[in-house]
């Protein structure tokens, strides 16, 4: 089985939006480069966060996310994001109305059973479960491996936290990546047990 990792990019200030629920800058450093990350041409980065961020994103199988973020993603008109086979989504609700069955989405209520969806669909590839509300859920459940962080040069001062509301403490192993990129610094940490 693969592991489960809570990741995004972040404000120094540990922010995954703002208070309107918009990333900001958070993303520019995915623009900044100049080594295509995918094929889509976008995505542009350093050479040292392509080194990073390309191998990482191979290792996905499945995402999670909630149903905050598909929505506001319009489900990413049923093809996930960034090549991943599979999204999780959680949510006591069903798929839209008109939402295309074949999609490879599934909508699974709560935390636990979505990680399990999704660590079945993956096999053993990485489940990536997307910092905010519902990654902040899924470490507290104990079902975090592992923390990756993209931390960007802004301070946010309110918005949307990258630990959700999460209002326990929980230890996370010295840091084992710190790479700096342009405008952005990489740090991943395991979840200590």
């Amino acid at each position: 089985m693969g592991k489960v990792v809570m990741y995004s990019s972040v404000s120094v200030d540990g922010f995954v939006a703002d208070g309107d629920d918009q990333p900001g800058p958070l993303f520019d450093w995915l623009s900044s480069g100049d080594v295509p990350l995918d094929d889509s041409g976008v995505l542009k980065v350093s050479q040292t966060s392509y080194d990073y961020v390309r191998p990482y994103w191979d290792e996905i199988g499945v995402t999670v996310v909630g149903r905050h973020v598909f929505d506001m993603t319009d489900g990413w008109d049923g093809k996930p994001p960034g090549g991943i086979d599979h999204v999780v989504v959680v949510t006591h609700r069903p798929a839209p109305e008109g939402w295309d069955p074949a999609a490879p989405f599934h909508f699974v209520d709560g935390v636990a059973a979505a990680v399990a969806r999704a660590q079945e669909l993956a096999g053993d590839r990485t489940v990536e479960v997307a910092a905010g509300e519902v990654g902040g859920q899924v470490l507290a459940a104990g079902l975090v491996d592992e923390v990756r962080m993209d931390v960007v040069p802004v301070v946010f001062g309110s918005g949307k936290r990258f630990f959700g509301s999460v209002d326990a403490q929980h230890l996370l192993a010295d840091p084992d990546v710190v790479i700096q990129g342009d405008r952005v610094l990489h740090l991943r940490y395991r979840v200590r047990r």
